[in-house]
C-alpha cells in the first residue's frame, strides 16, 4: 500500500470519517487535530497559538502571500511564533510522521507538503450543500441557516489557506489523486474505491 494518504475535504464531506475508517481497515496511524499537540510539543509554543490559526488565517496576512518553502524560524528571532512559522513546524511534524510509518493524515495542507514523495495518495472528498448541511446539522445540532454559515465560513478559511501556503487552488482536481463525492458514494463505497486504487497501484 501507498505509505501515507492525505485528506483535503469540505465542511460535512465526510472525510474526518472516512480517514478514520481508511486508517482502521489498513491498520495505519490517523492524524488530524493531534497535529497541533505534536507540533506544539516540538517547538515549545504554546498549543493556543496552534489553535488560533488551525487551518485559517489572518484576513490580513492573506495579502501578504508565503507558499511554504520549509524550514523553520530561529526562537532567537522575533518570527518564532509568528503564523507563517507556525505553519512551519506543524509541516515539519508531517514530513516526520510520513518518514518515520504508514499514516493518514486529514487537512493541514499534508497533500502539498508531501507534493515530493512517490508513496503519498491524495485526496479530496466533497459533496453538495444539501448533503453538507444534512450532516453538519446531525453532527453539531445546528438550524439550517446555522450550518449553511458554518459550512461556508469553514470551507473559506480552509480555501484561504490552503491557497496562501500552497499558492493553488484547494478544489483543483488537479492536485489530487482521487476526488470523491459523497452526496454520491456512501462511506464505505469510498473507502472500497481507495483501496481498490491501493491495490492497483501497488501491482
Amino acid at each position: 500500500m501507498a505509505q501515507i494518504i492525505t485528506i483535503a475535504r469540505g465542511m460535512g464531506s465526510g472525510g474526518r470519517t472516512i480517514g478514520k475508517m481508511l486508517s482502521e481497515q489498513l491498520g495505519c496511524k490517523y492524524y488530524d487535530k493531534d497535529l497541533i499537540r505534536l507540533a506544539s510539543d516540538d517547538s515549545g509554543i504554546n498549543q493556543a497559538f496552534f489553535n488560533r490559526v488551525d487551518e485559517k488565517i489572518k484576513t490580513s496576512f492573506i495579502k501578504r502571500g508565503g507558499v511554504y518553502k520549509g524550514g523553520v524560524i530561529d526562537p532567537s528571532s522575533r518570527e518564532f511564533t509568528s503564523d507563517k512559522n507556525l505553519f512551519n513546524f506543524q509541516a515539519k511534524i508531517i514530513k516526520e510522521l510520513a518518514d518515520k510509518e504508514p499514516a493518514v493524515i486529514v487537512g493541514r495542507c499534508a497533500d502539498f507538503i508531501l507534493r515530493e514523495r512517490k508513496d503519498v495518495i491524495k485526496l479530496f472528498i466533497f459533496c453538495d450543500e444539501e448533503t453538507a448541511v444534512k450532516n453538519v446539522i446531525e453532527a453539531y445540532g445546528f438550524s439550517e441557516k446555522e450550518a449553511k454559515k458554518f459550512i461556508e465560513k469553514t470551507d473559506r478559511d480552509r480555501s484561504d489557506y490552503y491557497s496562501h501556503y500552497t499558492g493553488r487552488s484547494w478544489k483543483d482536481a488537479m492536485n489530487y489523486n482521487i476526488c470523491l463525492d459523497t452526496s454520491r458514494l456512501s462511506f464505505d463505497t469510498c473507502v472500497e474505491i481507495i483501496k481498490g486504487y491501493i491495490d492497483i497501484i501497488s501491482r
